[in-house]
Protein backbone atom coordinates (compact mmCIF):
# COMPACT_ATOMS: atom_id res chain seq x y z
CA UNK A 1 0.00 0.00 0.00
CA UNK A 2 3.13 2.36 0.91
CA UNK A 3 4.67 1.54 -2.75
CA UNK A 4 1.37 2.57 -4.11
CA UNK A 5 1.50 5.80 -2.47
CA UNK A 6 4.68 6.58 -2.94
CA UNK A 7 4.22 5.87 -6.77
CA UNK A 8 1.09 8.33 -7.22
CA UNK A 9 2.94 10.75 -5.33
CA UNK A 10 5.54 10.80 -8.01
CA UNK A 11 3.47 10.28 -10.90
CA UNK A 12 1.13 13.44 -9.76
CA UNK A 13 4.39 15.21 -9.11
CA UNK A 14 5.96 14.09 -12.28
CA UNK A 15 2.64 14.87 -13.86
CA UNK A 16 2.75 18.73 -12.46
CA UNK A 17 6.53 19.28 -13.54
CA UNK A 18 5.35 18.13 -16.94
CA UNK A 19 2.93 20.92 -17.02
CA UNK A 20 4.71 23.38 -15.71
CA UNK A 21 7.24 23.02 -18.38
CA UNK A 22 4.49 23.00 -20.91
CA UNK A 23 3.38 26.24 -19.67
CA UNK A 24 6.68 27.98 -19.59
CA UNK A 25 6.81 27.09 -23.42
CA UNK A 26 3.82 29.28 -23.69
CA UNK A 27 6.29 31.87 -23.89
CA UNK A 28 9.77 32.41 -25.18
CA UNK A 29 11.59 34.30 -22.43
CA UNK A 30 9.90 35.82 -19.21
CA UNK A 31 11.79 39.31 -19.80
CA UNK A 32 13.87 41.00 -22.22
CA UNK A 33 16.42 43.50 -22.56
CA UNK A 34 16.40 45.63 -25.72
CA UNK A 35 19.69 47.13 -26.38
CA UNK A 36 18.97 49.85 -28.80
CA UNK A 37 16.49 52.93 -29.61
CA UNK A 38 14.04 54.50 -31.43
CA UNK A 39 11.99 52.82 -34.01
CA UNK A 40 13.57 49.51 -33.96
CA UNK A 41 13.48 49.82 -29.82
CA UNK A 42 9.88 50.51 -30.17
CA UNK A 43 9.25 47.47 -32.40
CA UNK A 44 10.79 44.65 -30.47
CA UNK A 45 9.23 45.71 -27.48
CA UNK A 46 5.68 46.15 -29.24
CA UNK A 47 6.49 41.80 -30.36
CA UNK A 48 7.46 41.14 -26.96
CA UNK A 49 4.60 42.07 -25.39
CA UNK A 50 2.59 40.31 -27.63
CA UNK A 51 4.50 37.18 -26.92
CA UNK A 52 3.88 38.17 -22.84
CA UNK A 53 6.85 38.95 -22.40
CA UNK A 54 8.15 41.95 -20.09
CA UNK A 55 10.59 44.21 -21.43
CA UNK A 56 13.57 46.75 -20.26
CA UNK A 57 14.80 49.56 -21.95
CA UNK A 58 17.88 50.70 -21.57
CA UNK A 59 18.67 54.75 -22.90
CA UNK A 60 21.52 57.24 -22.87
CA UNK A 61 20.85 60.58 -21.07
CA UNK A 62 19.90 61.76 -23.93
CA UNK A 63 16.79 59.38 -24.68
CA UNK A 64 15.27 59.59 -21.14
CA UNK A 65 12.51 60.76 -22.75
CA UNK A 66 12.24 58.47 -25.52
CA UNK A 67 9.21 56.47 -26.52
CA UNK A 68 10.98 53.05 -26.31
CA UNK A 69 11.45 54.26 -22.38
CA UNK A 70 8.01 54.93 -21.62
CA UNK A 71 6.58 51.69 -23.16
CA UNK A 72 9.33 49.13 -21.63
CA UNK A 73 8.09 47.71 -18.35
CA UNK A 74 11.45 48.79 -16.86
CA UNK A 75 14.29 50.89 -18.23
CA UNK A 76 18.20 51.73 -17.80
CA UNK A 77 20.13 54.66 -17.78
CA UNK A 78 23.30 53.08 -19.27
CA UNK A 79 25.71 56.21 -19.88
CA UNK A 80 26.27 59.79 -21.43
CA UNK A 81 24.31 60.60 -24.39
CA UNK A 82 27.79 59.40 -27.13
CA UNK A 83 27.01 56.12 -28.45
CA UNK A 84 30.41 54.77 -27.55
CA UNK A 85 29.73 55.62 -23.72
CA UNK A 86 26.13 53.85 -23.90
CA UNK A 87 24.40 52.09 -26.64
CA UNK A 88 27.99 50.70 -27.58
CA UNK A 89 29.04 50.43 -23.77
CA UNK A 90 29.19 46.42 -23.53
CA UNK A 91 29.68 46.34 -19.93
CA UNK A 92 26.42 48.61 -18.77
CA UNK A 93 24.48 46.34 -20.64
CA UNK A 94 25.33 43.85 -19.90
CA UNK A 95 25.02 44.97 -15.84
CA UNK A 96 21.48 46.28 -16.57
CA UNK A 97 20.42 43.04 -18.13
CA UNK A 98 21.98 40.65 -15.00
CA UNK A 99 20.90 43.37 -12.52
CA UNK A 100 17.21 43.50 -14.26
CA UNK A 101 17.01 39.66 -14.22
CA UNK A 102 16.48 39.75 -18.29
CA UNK A 103 16.82 36.20 -19.83
CA UNK A 104 17.67 37.46 -23.19
CA UNK A 105 19.00 40.52 -25.27
CA UNK A 106 17.77 41.96 -28.39
CA UNK A 107 19.69 44.07 -30.26
CA UNK A 108 17.81 45.69 -33.10
CA UNK A 109 20.08 46.87 -35.86
CA UNK A 110 23.16 48.50 -35.72
CA UNK A 111 25.08 49.10 -32.57
CA UNK A 112 25.93 45.77 -31.77
CA UNK A 113 24.14 43.97 -33.49
CA UNK A 114 26.87 42.56 -35.83
CA UNK A 115 29.55 42.22 -32.83
CA UNK A 116 30.39 38.77 -32.41
CA UNK A 117 32.15 40.08 -28.46
CA UNK A 118 29.21 41.16 -27.35
CA UNK A 119 27.22 37.74 -28.59
CA UNK A 120 29.79 35.86 -27.09
CA UNK A 121 29.50 37.89 -23.69
CA UNK A 122 25.96 37.03 -23.41
CA UNK A 123 26.35 33.43 -23.39
CA UNK A 124 29.16 33.31 -20.87
CA UNK A 125 26.92 35.74 -18.59
CA UNK A 126 24.11 32.80 -19.29
CA UNK A 127 21.64 35.98 -21.30
CA UNK A 128 20.34 34.64 -24.61
CA UNK A 129 21.44 36.45 -27.63
CA UNK A 130 18.97 37.05 -29.53
CA UNK A 131 20.42 36.79 -33.24
CA UNK A 132 23.25 34.54 -34.96
CA UNK A 133 26.34 33.14 -33.12
CA UNK A 134 29.04 35.15 -32.91
CA UNK A 135 31.12 32.47 -35.47
CA UNK A 136 28.24 33.30 -38.11
CA UNK A 137 28.95 37.13 -37.30
CA UNK A 138 32.72 36.33 -38.11
CA UNK A 139 32.62 34.63 -40.90
CA UNK A 140 29.58 36.92 -42.78
CA UNK A 141 30.39 40.02 -41.02
CA UNK A 142 33.19 39.96 -42.33
CA UNK A 143 32.81 40.89 -46.18
CA UNK A 144 36.22 39.63 -48.09
CA UNK A 145 35.76 35.75 -45.67
CA UNK A 146 31.90 35.98 -46.58
CA UNK A 147 33.27 36.14 -50.28
CA UNK A 148 35.35 33.47 -49.92
CA UNK A 149 32.42 31.17 -48.79
CA UNK A 150 29.87 32.57 -51.18
CA UNK A 151 32.83 31.51 -53.80
CA UNK A 152 32.91 27.63 -52.23
CA UNK A 153 29.67 27.11 -52.60
CA UNK A 154 29.15 28.03 -56.38
CA UNK A 155 27.22 31.51 -55.29
CA UNK A 156 27.89 34.34 -57.96
CA UNK A 157 29.93 37.10 -56.97
CA UNK A 158 31.16 40.11 -58.18
CA UNK A 159 34.65 39.74 -60.00
CA UNK A 160 37.06 41.52 -57.10
CA UNK A 161 40.27 40.77 -54.66
CA UNK A 162 39.83 37.88 -52.20
CA UNK A 163 42.49 39.24 -49.72
CA UNK A 164 41.78 42.83 -47.90
CA UNK A 165 44.02 44.93 -46.75
CA UNK A 166 45.32 48.25 -45.45
CA UNK A 167 48.10 48.30 -48.58
CA UNK A 168 46.81 50.76 -51.44
CA UNK A 169 50.05 49.48 -53.81
CA UNK A 170 48.50 45.82 -52.95
CA UNK A 171 45.13 47.17 -53.94
CA UNK A 172 46.04 48.60 -56.75
CA UNK A 173 47.46 45.77 -58.28
CA UNK A 174 44.37 43.72 -58.08
CA UNK A 175 42.41 46.75 -59.27
CA UNK A 176 44.16 46.69 -62.60
CA UNK A 177 43.87 42.89 -62.69
CA UNK A 178 40.06 43.41 -62.23
CA UNK A 179 39.62 46.19 -64.50
CA UNK A 180 38.22 49.69 -64.10
CA UNK A 181 36.17 51.65 -63.14
CA UNK A 182 36.41 49.29 -59.48
CA UNK A 183 34.75 50.03 -56.33
CA UNK A 184 36.28 50.00 -52.97
CA UNK A 185 34.65 48.72 -49.94
CA UNK A 186 34.87 48.15 -46.50
CA UNK A 187 35.31 44.86 -44.91
CA UNK A 188 33.55 45.59 -41.78
CA UNK A 189 29.96 47.61 -41.36
CA UNK A 190 28.02 48.70 -43.79
CA UNK A 191 25.89 51.81 -44.77
CA UNK A 192 27.96 52.79 -47.49
CA UNK A 193 30.92 54.13 -45.28
CA UNK A 194 33.96 54.34 -47.10
CA UNK A 195 32.48 52.87 -50.49
CA UNK A 196 34.48 54.43 -53.20
CA UNK A 197 33.96 54.30 -57.43
CA UNK A 198 37.35 54.58 -58.66
CA UNK A 199 37.86 55.58 -62.64
CA UNK A 200 41.40 55.54 -63.00
CA UNK A 201 44.39 53.87 -61.95
CA UNK A 202 45.64 57.95 -61.07
CA UNK A 203 43.11 58.50 -58.53
CA UNK A 204 43.00 55.25 -56.83
CA UNK A 205 45.75 55.78 -54.09
CA UNK A 206 44.25 58.83 -52.97
CA UNK A 207 40.54 57.60 -52.65
CA UNK A 208 41.92 54.36 -50.88
CA UNK A 209 43.38 56.01 -48.10
CA UNK A 210 40.66 58.36 -47.74
CA UNK A 211 38.22 55.65 -47.14
CA UNK A 212 40.85 53.67 -45.12
CA UNK A 213 40.96 56.43 -42.82
CA UNK A 214 36.59 56.79 -42.94
CA UNK A 215 36.44 53.03 -41.92
CA UNK A 216 38.68 52.92 -39.10
CA UNK A 217 37.08 56.19 -37.63
CA UNK A 218 33.58 54.56 -37.91
CA UNK A 219 34.20 50.76 -37.40
CA UNK A 220 37.76 50.57 -35.91
CA UNK A 221 38.84 48.57 -38.72
CA UNK A 222 40.72 50.17 -41.71
CA UNK A 223 41.16 47.03 -44.01
CA UNK A 224 39.54 47.35 -47.09
CA UNK A 225 38.77 45.16 -50.44
CA UNK A 226 38.17 45.89 -54.48
CA UNK A 227 35.56 44.89 -56.23
CA UNK A 228 34.69 45.49 -60.16
CA UNK A 229 31.77 48.47 -60.38
CA UNK A 230 28.61 47.28 -62.06
CA UNK A 231 27.41 50.98 -63.62
CA UNK A 232 23.48 51.18 -63.08
CA UNK A 233 23.15 48.26 -60.63
CA UNK A 234 19.94 47.30 -59.34
CA UNK A 235 20.19 46.35 -55.48
CA UNK A 236 18.28 43.19 -54.04
CA UNK A 237 18.55 41.57 -51.30
CA UNK A 238 16.89 38.31 -49.80
CA UNK A 239 15.29 38.05 -46.63
CA UNK A 240 15.96 34.36 -45.20
CA UNK A 241 15.41 32.97 -41.76
CA UNK A 242 16.87 29.37 -40.01
CA UNK A 243 16.58 27.56 -36.64
CA UNK A 244 18.63 25.68 -34.52
CA UNK A 245 17.33 22.03 -36.09
CA UNK A 246 19.29 23.26 -39.75
CA UNK A 247 16.04 24.90 -40.76
CA UNK A 248 16.52 27.78 -43.26
CA UNK A 249 13.73 29.10 -45.41
CA UNK A 250 13.75 32.57 -47.70
CA UNK A 251 10.84 35.13 -47.27
CA UNK A 252 11.53 36.41 -51.01
CA UNK A 253 13.35 39.77 -52.07
CA UNK A 254 13.45 43.12 -51.84
CA UNK A 255 14.38 45.84 -53.86
CA UNK A 256 16.57 48.33 -52.26
CA UNK A 257 18.22 50.31 -55.25
CA UNK A 258 16.80 53.50 -54.49
CA UNK A 259 19.11 55.23 -51.99
CA UNK A 260 21.03 58.51 -51.85
CA UNK A 261 25.13 58.00 -50.38
CA UNK A 262 24.63 53.93 -50.32
CA UNK A 263 22.14 54.40 -47.90
CA UNK A 264 18.49 53.08 -48.60
CA UNK A 265 15.20 55.48 -48.19
CA UNK A 266 12.78 53.49 -50.81
CA UNK A 267 12.27 49.42 -50.33
CA UNK A 268 10.07 47.38 -51.97
CA UNK A 269 8.71 43.57 -52.37
CA UNK A 270 8.57 42.46 -54.50
CA UNK A 271 11.72 43.78 -57.16
CA UNK A 272 9.58 45.00 -59.97
CA UNK A 273 10.91 44.23 -63.57
CA UNK A 274 12.71 41.00 -62.64
CA UNK A 275 11.90 37.22 -64.30
CA UNK A 276 10.78 34.68 -62.08
CA UNK A 277 13.84 32.56 -63.40
CA UNK A 278 16.31 35.02 -61.50
CA UNK A 279 14.21 35.39 -58.29
CA UNK A 280 14.11 31.41 -57.83
CA UNK A 281 17.83 31.32 -58.71
CA UNK A 282 18.93 34.30 -56.37
CA UNK A 283 16.71 32.44 -53.55
CA UNK A 284 17.93 28.95 -54.02
CA UNK A 285 21.50 30.82 -53.96
CA UNK A 286 20.59 32.31 -50.33
CA UNK A 287 19.40 29.16 -48.56
CA UNK A 288 22.22 27.35 -49.90
CA UNK A 289 24.56 29.73 -48.21
CA UNK A 290 22.47 29.56 -45.04
CA UNK A 291 22.23 26.02 -44.62
CA UNK A 292 26.02 25.98 -45.46
CA UNK A 293 26.54 27.84 -42.27
CA UNK A 294 24.16 26.55 -40.44
CA UNK A 295 22.68 29.90 -39.70
CA UNK A 296 20.09 30.09 -37.24
CA UNK A 297 18.10 33.16 -37.06
CA UNK A 298 17.06 35.99 -39.39
CA UNK A 299 18.96 37.39 -42.11
CA UNK A 300 19.72 39.10 -45.39
CA UNK A 301 21.56 38.38 -48.40
CA UNK A 302 22.87 41.53 -50.54
CA UNK A 303 22.77 40.87 -54.12
CA UNK A 304 24.13 43.45 -57.23
CA UNK A 305 21.75 42.79 -60.37
CA UNK A 306 23.38 43.70 -63.88
CA UNK A 307 20.65 45.08 -65.85
CA UNK A 308 21.98 44.21 -69.12
CA UNK A 309 21.52 40.71 -68.71
CA UNK A 310 19.87 40.30 -64.89
CA UNK A 311 23.15 38.37 -63.91
CA UNK A 312 23.37 38.45 -60.28
CA UNK A 313 26.47 38.82 -57.27
CA UNK A 314 26.58 38.10 -54.08
CA UNK A 315 27.60 40.91 -51.87
CA UNK A 316 27.21 40.27 -48.19
CA UNK A 317 25.48 39.79 -46.00
CA UNK A 318 23.92 41.35 -42.98
CA UNK A 319 23.75 39.10 -39.88
CA UNK A 320 20.60 40.92 -38.14
CA UNK A 321 17.37 42.17 -38.59
CA UNK A 322 17.17 44.87 -41.66
CA UNK A 323 15.65 48.26 -41.22
CA UNK A 324 13.38 47.19 -44.22
CA UNK A 325 12.00 44.03 -42.73
CA UNK A 326 8.21 45.44 -42.80
CA UNK A 327 7.51 45.08 -46.45
CA UNK A 328 8.73 41.62 -46.21
CA UNK A 329 6.16 41.17 -43.69
CA UNK A 330 3.42 42.45 -45.36
CA UNK A 331 3.47 40.57 -48.78
CA UNK A 332 4.44 37.27 -46.50
CA UNK A 333 1.70 38.13 -43.93
CA UNK A 334 4.61 36.54 -41.06
CA UNK A 335 6.07 38.75 -38.18
CA UNK A 336 10.18 38.27 -38.33
CA UNK A 337 11.06 39.57 -35.12
CA UNK A 338 8.47 37.21 -33.47
CA UNK A 339 9.52 34.12 -35.15
CA UNK A 340 13.35 35.87 -34.69
CA UNK A 341 12.55 35.61 -30.84
CA UNK A 342 11.33 32.15 -31.04
CA UNK A 343 14.17 30.61 -33.03
CA UNK A 344 16.23 32.04 -30.16
CA UNK A 345 14.57 30.22 -27.54
CA UNK A 346 15.10 27.19 -29.18
CA UNK A 347 11.73 26.47 -31.16
CA UNK A 348 11.41 25.51 -34.60
CA UNK A 349 10.32 27.64 -37.15
CA UNK A 350 6.66 27.89 -37.38
CA UNK A 351 6.53 27.51 -41.17
CA UNK A 352 7.98 25.09 -43.72
CA UNK A 353 8.82 27.11 -47.24
CA UNK A 354 5.50 25.39 -48.47
CA UNK A 355 3.90 27.79 -46.42
CA UNK A 356 5.17 30.70 -47.33
CA UNK A 357 2.73 32.59 -49.75
CA UNK A 358 3.30 35.66 -51.01
CA UNK A 359 0.58 38.26 -51.62
CA UNK A 360 0.67 42.15 -53.06
CA UNK A 361 3.27 44.51 -53.06
CA UNK A 362 4.88 46.64 -50.59
CA UNK A 363 6.59 49.39 -50.22
CA UNK A 364 8.64 51.50 -47.20
CA UNK A 365 9.84 55.09 -47.00
CA UNK A 366 12.50 56.39 -44.91
CA UNK A 367 11.62 59.61 -43.14
CA UNK A 368 14.68 60.85 -41.77
CA UNK A 369 15.56 64.48 -39.99
CA UNK A 370 17.41 65.99 -42.28
CA UNK A 371 17.94 68.19 -45.92
CA UNK A 372 16.06 66.36 -48.33
CA UNK A 373 18.99 67.67 -50.76
CA UNK A 374 22.55 68.63 -48.74
CA UNK A 375 21.38 65.52 -46.35
CA UNK A 376 22.19 67.39 -43.26
CA UNK A 377 20.94 66.50 -40.03
CA UNK A 378 18.06 68.44 -38.43
CA UNK A 379 17.78 67.62 -34.76
CA UNK A 380 15.59 69.63 -32.92
CA UNK A 381 11.77 69.79 -30.99
CA UNK A 382 8.66 68.29 -33.11
CA UNK A 383 5.83 70.80 -32.91
CA UNK A 384 2.88 69.04 -34.36
CA UNK A 385 3.03 65.33 -35.28
CA UNK A 386 0.52 63.47 -37.65
CA UNK A 387 1.10 60.10 -38.87
CA UNK A 388 -1.14 58.55 -41.83
CA UNK A 389 -3.62 55.71 -41.39
CA UNK A 390 -5.98 53.71 -43.32
CA UNK A 391 -6.10 50.28 -45.22
CA UNK A 392 -2.56 49.00 -45.80
CA UNK A 393 -0.47 51.67 -43.78
CA UNK A 394 1.73 51.05 -41.14
CA UNK A 395 4.11 53.42 -39.63
CA UNK A 396 6.92 52.29 -37.75
CA UNK A 397 8.52 55.42 -35.47
CA UNK A 398 8.99 56.35 -32.23
CA UNK A 399 8.45 60.31 -32.43
CA UNK A 400 5.50 62.28 -30.86
CA UNK A 401 4.47 65.57 -30.75
CA UNK A 402 6.83 67.61 -28.60
CA UNK A 403 9.37 64.94 -28.61
CA UNK A 404 13.35 67.06 -29.20
CA UNK A 405 15.16 64.46 -31.60
CA UNK A 406 18.76 64.00 -30.33
CA UNK A 407 21.49 64.73 -32.26
CA UNK A 408 23.82 62.21 -31.22
CA UNK A 409 22.10 59.24 -33.56
CA UNK A 410 21.40 58.18 -37.25
CA UNK A 411 18.77 60.77 -38.98
CA UNK A 412 16.02 58.18 -39.39
CA UNK A 413 12.93 59.16 -37.43
CA UNK A 414 9.82 57.01 -39.34
CA UNK A 415 9.44 54.45 -41.63
CA UNK A 416 5.84 54.17 -43.62
CA UNK A 417 5.15 50.90 -45.12
CA UNK A 418 2.05 50.32 -47.41
CA UNK A 419 0.46 47.63 -49.53
CA UNK A 420 -1.73 47.37 -51.93
CA UNK A 421 -2.71 44.56 -54.20
CA UNK A 422 0.20 45.40 -57.11
CA UNK A 423 2.51 47.89 -57.08
CA UNK A 424 0.49 50.57 -58.62
CA UNK A 425 -1.86 50.30 -56.43
CA UNK A 426 0.91 50.45 -53.93
CA UNK A 427 2.80 53.68 -55.13
CA UNK A 428 -0.67 56.01 -54.90
CA UNK A 429 -1.14 54.55 -51.51
CA UNK A 430 2.29 55.87 -50.50
CA UNK A 431 1.85 58.96 -52.20
CA UNK A 432 -1.41 59.47 -50.14
CA UNK A 433 0.11 58.36 -46.92
CA UNK A 434 3.00 60.86 -47.74
CA UNK A 435 0.77 64.20 -47.93
CA UNK A 436 -1.10 62.88 -45.11
CA UNK A 437 2.25 62.64 -42.66
CA UNK A 438 2.69 66.00 -40.93
CA UNK A 439 6.11 66.20 -39.01
CA UNK A 440 6.63 69.61 -37.85
CA UNK A 441 9.45 71.77 -36.06
CA UNK A 442 12.08 70.19 -38.07
CA UNK A 443 13.24 69.62 -41.97
CA UNK A 444 12.64 66.14 -43.26
CA UNK A 445 13.87 63.89 -46.18
CA UNK A 446 9.42 63.98 -47.34
CA UNK A 447 9.75 66.33 -50.36
CA UNK A 448 12.56 63.95 -51.46
CA UNK A 449 10.59 61.50 -51.05
CA UNK A 450 7.49 62.69 -52.74
CA UNK A 451 9.55 63.58 -55.71
CA UNK A 452 10.91 59.80 -56.30
CA UNK A 453 7.24 58.43 -55.90
CA UNK A 454 6.18 60.67 -59.06
CA UNK A 455 9.57 60.01 -61.07
CA UNK A 456 9.07 57.88 -64.25
CA UNK A 457 11.69 55.68 -63.83
CA UNK A 458 10.61 54.94 -60.38
CA UNK A 459 7.13 54.52 -61.65
CA UNK A 460 7.52 52.57 -64.63
CA UNK A 461 10.35 50.19 -62.05
CA UNK A 462 13.34 50.96 -64.08
CA UNK A 463 14.97 51.30 -60.73
CA UNK A 464 18.65 51.35 -60.17
CA UNK A 465 21.35 53.00 -57.70
CA UNK A 466 21.81 56.01 -59.97
CA UNK A 467 18.21 56.45 -59.70
CA UNK A 468 18.14 59.45 -57.11
CA UNK A 469 21.34 60.70 -58.47
CA UNK A 470 19.48 60.93 -62.42
CA UNK A 471 16.53 62.73 -60.61
CA UNK A 472 18.52 65.23 -59.28
CA UNK A 473 20.33 65.79 -62.80
CA UNK A 474 17.09 65.74 -64.07
CA UNK A 475 15.42 68.31 -62.01
CA UNK A 476 19.07 70.88 -62.66
CA UNK A 477 18.28 70.28 -66.25
CA UNK A 478 14.97 71.52 -65.79
CA UNK A 479 15.58 74.64 -63.44
CA UNK A 480 18.26 75.71 -66.37
CA UNK A 481 16.16 75.89 -68.83
CA UNK A 482 13.44 77.57 -66.83
CA UNK A 483 15.94 79.86 -65.93
CA UNK A 484 17.26 80.72 -69.85
CA UNK A 485 13.40 80.77 -70.94
CA UNK A 486 12.76 83.41 -68.06
CA UNK A 487 16.19 85.13 -68.95
CA UNK A 488 14.70 85.27 -72.72
CA UNK A 489 11.94 86.93 -71.66
CA UNK A 490 13.60 89.44 -69.77
CA UNK A 491 15.71 90.26 -72.58
CA UNK A 492 12.34 90.16 -75.18
CA UNK A 493 10.94 92.88 -72.29
CA UNK A 494 13.76 95.04 -72.55
CA UNK A 495 14.21 95.78 -76.33
CA UNK A 496 13.43 98.82 -77.59
CA UNK A 497 9.76 99.10 -79.48
CA UNK A 498 9.50 100.15 -82.70
CA UNK A 499 9.18 103.38 -83.85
Amino acid sequence: MMIDTDLEILDHESSRLLKLEAAQKTIPFKKVLIANRGEIAVRVIRACHELGIKTVAVHSTADADALHVKLANESVCIGPPSPTESYLNISSIISAAVATGAEAIHPGYGFLSENGSFAEICGQCGITFIGPKARHMRLMGDKAVARKIAIKYEVPVVPGSIAAGVSPEEALVEAEKIGFPVLIKAVAGGGGRGMKIVHSADEFTRLFEQASREVEAAFNDPNLYVEKYIPNARHVEVQIIGDQHHNVVHLGERDCSTQRRYQKIVEESPAPNLSQTTRNAMYESAVRLGKSIGYPTCGTLEYLIDPRDEKFYFIEMNTRLQVEHPVTEFVTSTDIVKEQIWVAAGRELSFKQEDIKFTGHAIEVRINAEDPYTFAPSPGMIEGYHPPGGLGVRVDSAIYDRYKIPPFYDSLIAKIIVKGRDRDEAIKKMRVALSECIIGGVTTNMPLLKKILEYDQFVLGHVSTKLVENLFEEEKRKSAEEFSKQDLANNLTQLPKAA
